[in-house]
């Protein structure tokens, strides 16, 4: 164990960012040794995309996010994996686990890193490099994967600096060394600066961190709005957020933490439809899902947003709020086909000549989640009979539960 600090003492740098190193191919693989280094890539199978490259695969150029097609014409001879979140998930929770036996003070971001502050452990553990150290050796241990780390005084900075330590290592950024490792980087380095945000600085002529730290805070305000213009000053001067939130979003439905303020699923389709009977069967299916999802976190949401993309990858978004909030199945999927065939009249008008573009991608998601409450739900109209879909939705929940998720289907959907 190293050397304990000292009971006055506090780390210069308490955030620490975790982040597993291509953790979705490596927990794929890491029982297939004859795998271990050839390019695998996980996801992307047919049009998806690509979830996970590991290391070998990123050498020709494959990312996270990247077109299966794109993938498939830079490595063709890449081994391809559909991911398999029953391995998955319980890898990444025994991770978050061993998490919080160093600190109660986790905020989980995804299935795969997580920030960490380790005020409170470096009396048990050491400095917060000591107790990197130690986090990376249990993860190789005991998962048999790598993790990098990034040690800082913010969260953005963490970030920046896991990046930096990939793959398997630890780097550190200390406030006396910003300036000098960050303000010579592209501002699209930052941790929450988006593309979108990077080729507009790009246009105004900022091109790296330094650039944008030049300017004094009010004139980012008035070059990008207030909002955008003081979180960009914060981010370029390392002067983001120091505290975390223990728990963070709701991954993939396991639980961990508390659930993000909304839920939803999207699929890529197989073939670009027209049919909307098609669309529709889709829309159910994703529709179920989620809301099965909802349910099971003990919540109720009264916003459902469709999203669509067709063909030529032109990308819609349509919302509607309802009078209550609800968890109930039919209901979301009953404003959804409202919505999806609102969609795709604007494409094609009733009675137009004109041939729209399939539908490439349909998504269904729930927001403004809140716990559910006594009393939450619908009220019947007087003389209104209950149809009972609440207890059909709990019925469903119960024997997938037990019995999987192939054991109960609605009958549209065989």
């Amino acid at each position: 164990m190293s050397a304990a600090v000292g009971p006055g003492e506090r780390p210069h740098c308490p955030i620490l960012h975790v982040d597993m190193d291509a953790f979705y191919a490596s927990v794929m693989i890491r029982d297939r040794p004859e795998l271990h280094h050839v390019p695998v890539v996980v996801g992307g199978g047919h049009r998806g995309v690509v979830l996970s490259a590991n290391y070998p695969a990123r050498r020709f150029g494959i990312r996270s996010g990247m077109s299966g097609t794109e993938a498939r014409r830079l490595c063709p001879q890449a081994v391809t994996m559909p991911p398999d979140f029953g391995l998955l998930t319980p890898v990444s929770k025994a991770i978050m686990e061993t998490f919080r036996t160093i600190t109660p003070v986790v905020e989980v971001t995804s299935l795969d890193e997580a920030f960490l502050d380790v005020r409170g452990a470096v009396r048990l553990f050491g400095p917060p490099e000591a107790i990197a150290a130690r986090i990376r050796s249990r993860i190789l241990a005991e998962h048999g994967i790598t993790c990098s780390v990034g040690i800082a005084a913010s969260v953005s900075v963490a970030k920046l600096a896991s990046r930096k330590a990939k793959p398997d290592g630890v780097r550190v950024i200390t406030p006396e060394r910003f300036v000098a490792e960050v303000h010579p980087l592209d501002v699209g380095d930052l941790y929450g600066v988006g593309e979108a945000t990077r080729l507009r600085l790009h246009r105004l002529g900022l091109i790296t961190v330094g650039d944008v730290a030049a300017l004094p805070v009010d004139q980012l305000r008035r070059m990008l709005g207030n909002h955008l213009g003081a979180h960009l000053h914060a981010l370029v001067w390392g002067l983001d957020r120091t505290e975390l939130v223990p728990g963070g979003a709701g991954v993939f439905g396991f639980g961990e933490g508390e659930p993000e303020g909304s839920m939803g699923a999207q699929h890529t389709l197989a073939v670009d439809l027209r049919d909307r009977a098609g669309l529709r069967r889709e829309l159910l299916r994703l529709t179920a899902r989620v809301l099965a999802r909802v349910r099971g976190a003990q919540r109720v949401g009264r916003t459902v947003t469709v999203t669509v993309r067709f063909s030529d990858f032109t990308t819609v978004q349509r919302s509607r709020t309802l009078p209550e909030p609800t968890d109930v199945t039919q209901e979301v999927y009953a404003i959804a086909v409202v919505l999806l065939d609102g969609l795709l009249d604007e494409r094609h008008p009733p009675g137009s000549s004109y041939r729209p573009p399939g539908v490439r991608l349909v998504g269904v998601r729930v927001e403004g989640l809140r716990h559910l409450r006594e009393g939450d739900g619908r009220q019947m109209a007087l003389g209104e009979r209950d149809p009972g879909w609440p207890d059909a939705d709990r019925a469903v929940d119960r024997a997938v539960g037990r019995f999987g998720t192939a054991a109960v289907r609605r009958a549209s959907l065989l």
